[in-house]
């Protein structure tokens, strides 16, 4: 294992502590780093709360700042947050309109989180609920409710985000990202696996000519492993798993993530981003937004995932409006 760390038992704290020094618009409630939440809390405002493991940086905690979210609770390596720490960012985030939960669908978060709104709402602060499920690889058709969250969760942020700044009120919020989940699907492609650091060694085995399509972001099985093939073949084959669920044709438009998975380099998220351009053209439908980079990572696993947004005369303005963060800023135009 190589990795720039002190010990492997403080590598989440120490990063926290390196983020807090590094970004003062975003601070720690009482005496808990993994309590990640907004210098600046903007009164009257539904707060909008997220959480998981770390290792996906700058998933979950890097979304925090203005127009997208308000706080997250920070698990370990690969680990959820606990109710307690949910509980804290959500009681400091609450600002008068209630508290809007968006995590992915993973079995801890979803009993931390709502053990964490149970007692929130014992404290009359009204909590709603929408969990991101895009990934299209790990169920199928009409057992949506067991997918797993990955990174098309950043369009629910963003889009809530939006509508938060908006000071719209919390059922309008949580309905928006409610329909930026239905619409959102994900397919994801490993190449290499990654290694935890208490761990220490890799968390599977690919072989150094393989590659793994709908792998998880914490190494879960994919749906097929064989040799890793041209980056269109590739693409194709993710997209097909999409495009059997979403028909996209004239007239349709919709917004692109293109994300790294933490060893990937930004060319080739780019030849991975030509085809699906391509794909979309030959479709006839029109992409009107595109983020490629590092949106949820797993450490250094090398590889790719590719989310898509059906985007409607709603959800297109919130999707584009301006944000900034310490991990995301973007300008709308």
């Amino acid at each position: 294992m190589k990795k720039f760390l002190n010990r492997p038992e403080d590598f989440v704290d120490e990063m926290l502590e390196g983020i807090y020094r590094a970004h003062p618009q975003v601070t720690k409630t009482a005496d808990d780093l993994r309590c990640y939440v907004t210098a600046h809390p903007r009164p009257g405002k539904v707060g909008i709360v997220t959480g998981g493991g770390s290792g996906h940086l700058p998933l979950f905690l890097g979304y925090v700042g203005e127009n997208m979210l308000d706080g997250a609770a920070v698990g370990g390596v690969f680990q959820s947050p606990s109710s307690d720490q949910i509980l804290e960012v959500t009681k400091y985030v609450e600002q008068g309109a209630g508290v809007l939960y968006i995590y992915g669908n993973y079995t801890g978060d979803i009993m931390n989180f709502d053990m964490a709104g149970e007692l929130a709402e014992m404290e009359d602060i009204a909590v709603r609920t929408v969990i991101g499920n895009d990934d299209v690889a790990s169920s199928i058709v009409g057992e949506e409710h067991k997918r797993r969250g990955v990174a098309g969760i950043f369009f629910l942020y963003k889009a809530a985000g939006a509508a938060a700044a908006q000071m719209m009120p919390l059922d309008e919020v949580a309905r928006i990202a409610e329909k930026a989940r239905a619409n959102t699907r994900t397919m994801g492609v490993a190449l290499s696996p990654c290694i935890v650091p208490e761990v220490g060694k890799p968390g599977f085995e690919i072989g150094a000519d393989e590659m793994e399509i709908g792998m998880g972001i914490h190494g879960e099985p994919g749906i097929s492993r064989s040799k890793l093939a041209p980056a269109d073949a590739v693409v194709d084959q993710m997209l097909d798993r999409i495009f059997a669920e979403e028909s996209f044709g004239a007239g349709d438009a919709v917004a692109v993530l293109v994300n790294g998975l933490g060893a990937t380099p930004l060319e080739e998220l780019y030849i991975l981003f030509r085809r699906v351009s391509q794909r979309f053209e030959e479709a006839g439908a029109a992409v009107r937004n595109v983020w490629l980079g590092e949106f949820a990572t797993s450490m250094e696993m090398a590889g790719a995932s590719i989310s898509v947004l059906r985007l409607d005369a709603e959800l297109e303005p919130l999707i584009a409006a301006s944000a900034d963060t310490p991990f995301f800023k973007h300008v709308a135009r």
